[in-house]
């Protein structure tokens, strides 16, 4: 028995316990993916400094662990638990609604024709530059609990919605702020190239960002106030080209950020393999993707981040996952959360991913976790359960995982607990009568 040792938590019994990796995999690509480690009748044990110790059968880990030394036992008999979700895509700080624009959409407008007609990001932007920090962070907080109530652990979050630096900055402060006082992981993401400012053309604005925002940023960096992580750029037409884009993620990287940004939505732009070329981290959309864009982003381990709610809300033509995953490219998922795709919950987004991008569920499981973490350079302590990474979990109540990606809209009754680094976050009492069938 492991001594005296105190410990968090200890989740016993649990019909499915959902490994997702064993092997310390920093990804899954399509084969690994269709091999989903899952133990049944399993256990599992978080440490006191919020990192997973042990995982097993429930008979072995009760031989090894006294009932004593534990914080909290959670009993998960006919329940499931798996990998908190990441959700590898948002932009979640803004102010100003935009439900107006949903009805010009389903009137048939295009996002580029909404866009210049002074809508879309510029609207956003807009209400962003005269809403207070405050304001900002209250919304940024009852956005990132509900994606937490969703199953969402670790959250990609951008800002892009300034245009300026110093509503850029704003915005980066609310999410520092968030990082340091809510218990959702954050991979924060610089977006000041996510449109064109007005008045300025695509290179001015490319030279403001080169020559005044990353110097800037690179400066709160090294002093501790601003801990940025990725580098975005909105590479489209009538947007920024595949030269200023260049520029600015090179830039990016020479500062230390990951390269993580928008490529070939609208148009086929050869963003992907600009991407593979620059050691990209992870691209996304990629709606409009060229067959040697995949080809390259297999070879050079650069995750495609699909967004099957952007596809399916712009009426877009759905990305070539299963073209990706055949050729060997590392497929992650978000749920691309903003005024124009309203969408918190990664369960709804494995869903749409299997229906509309005719993946498996396992595919659409490995995307939202391990893929995921990876695409944001966390799948070292983020996307599986395995010894040594962080205590992040989910336990629904059922006695098989898929209904997590099955129960389309139903993940508000079938979430029984959210658990960040062992910690219950989010505890559903409702789950304890309600059925899974």
């Amino acid at each position: 028995m492991a001594g005296r040792q105190r410990h968090r938590l200890l989740l016993e019994n649990a019909e499915q316990l959902v490994l997702v990796c064993g092997r310390r995999e920093p990804y899954l690509r399509r084969d690994g993916a269709a091999r989903l480690g899952v133990l049944r009748a399993a256990s599992l044990v978080v440490g006191l400094d919020g990192c997973i110790k042990a995982v097993g059968q429930a008979d072995v880990i009760r031989n090894q662990f006294s009932e004593a030394t534990f914080e909290r036992i959670i009993d998960c008999s006919g329940k499931c638990v798996l990998p908190g979700l990441v959700d590898a895509h948002t932009h979640p700080v803004w102010a100003g609604d935009r439900v107006h624009e949903f009805a010009m959409k389903l009137a048939g407008a295009s996002y580029m024709e909404i866009h210049q007609a002074g809508g879309g990001i510029h609207f956003t932007v807009e209400h962003t530059r005269k809403a207070t920090e405050e304001e900002l962070f209250t919304s940024l907080q009852h956005r990132l609990e509900r994606m937490l109530r969703a199953g969402s652990t670790l959250v990609e979050c951008k800002s892009g919605y300034g245009l300026s630096w110093e509503t850029e900055l704003k915005m980066l402060r609310v999410l520092e702020r968030a990082k340091k006082s809510m218990e959702i992981g954050i991979s924060s993401t610089y977006c000041g190239a996510h449109a064109v400012p007005k008045g300025k053309t695509a290179t001015e604005a490319t030279d403001d960002i080169i020559n005044n925002h990353l110097p800037k940023l690179k400066e709160l960096k090294l002093s501790g106030e601003i801990d940025v992580n990725n580098i975005d750029v909105f590479c489209e037409k009538g947007v920024f080209d595949l030269e200023s884009t260049r520029r600015i993620l090179q830039a990016g990287k020479d500062i230390g950020l990951q390269i993580n940004f928008h490529g070939d939505e609208l148009h086929p732009m050869k963003s992907a393999e600009l991407g593979a070329e620059l050691g990209a981290r992870a691209i996304s959309h990629l709606e409009e993707v060229t067959d040697e864009g995949i080809v390259a982003m297999a070879r050079a381990k650069c995750a495609a981040v699909l967004l099957p709610t952007t596809a399916y809300m712009l009426r877009l033509k759905q990305p070539q996952a299963r073209k990706m995953l055949e050729e060997g490219v590392i497929v992650a998922l978000g749920s691309d959360f903003n005024p124009n795709a309203y969408c918190f919950s990664m369960p709804m987004v494995m869903h749409l991913a299997c229906v509309n991008m005719k993946m498996s569920m396992n595919e659409a499981l490995a995307a939202a976790t391990i893929n995921a973490a990876y695409a944001l350079g966390k799948s070292d302590t983020h996307g599986s359960l395995e010894v040594g990474k962080q205590g992040d979990l989910l336990i629904i109540n059922s006695s098989r995982w898929e209904h997590l990606i099955y129960q389309f809209g139903g993940h508000e009754a079938l979430i029984n607990y959210v658990i960040v680094k062992g910690k219950v976050i989010h505890e559903n009492e409702r789950c304890e009568t309600m059925s899974s069938y």
